[in-house]
């Protein structure tokens, strides 16, 4: 039995963690062809690029009011060009779960090409996204979530200072 205790304590060095398992591959878009981009400002544009990534990623999109702690929080800056392709992705909320961070830019690049931004400036969006992820590897956009369980919608919230 002592022999067995080297063996096994190798398998479980190299098993994944539970959380991080889910975010060690990307699963394959299931994109429609994307048509030309109908928003005239790059706030509308995000909007229309964030319901893109969810199409591409149906199985992947965390429906209804997210849990009170989310797993991992990543935003990103993207500037898309006339074609729809990713021209520059930077990261400038890293998360906690490091593992969260590739997963979600791999998720980005698997979701090219975006609706064409042919109605902007230079035919060039640049946005600024936040993703919301679940432990389950199931996500949000800020642009399109439906909140978080537990917490009240921003106006129905009571205000810190009443004014006399």
């Amino acid at each position: 039995m002592r022999a067995l205790w080297p063996a096994l304590l190798v398998l479980l060095a190299a098993a994944p963690l539970p959380a991080a398992a889910q975010f060690n591959m990307v699963p394959p878009p299931q994109c429609p062809p994307a048509a030309p981009a109908a928003s005239t400002t790059e706030a509308d544009y995000r909007v229309e690029a964030s319901r893109h990534l969810y199409e591409c990623f149906p199985g992947r999109v965390y429906l209804g009011a997210l849990p009170p702690l989310v797993y991992g929080v990543v935003t990103v800056e993207a500037e898309i060009d006339a074609a729809g392709r990713i021209a520059a992705l930077n990261v400038v909320r890293k998360p906690a779960a490091e593992e969260v961070e590739p997963w979600v830019v791999a998720v980005l690049r698997r979701a090219m090409p975006f609706p064409a931004p042919v109605n902007l400036p230079g035919g060039v969006a640049r946005f600024v996204e936040t993703f919301f992820v679940d432990r389950s590897g199931l996500f949000q956009v800020h642009s399109l979530t439906e909140g978080q369980q537990g917490v009240p919608p921003a106006e129905a919230a009571t205000p810190l200072l009443r004014a006399p």
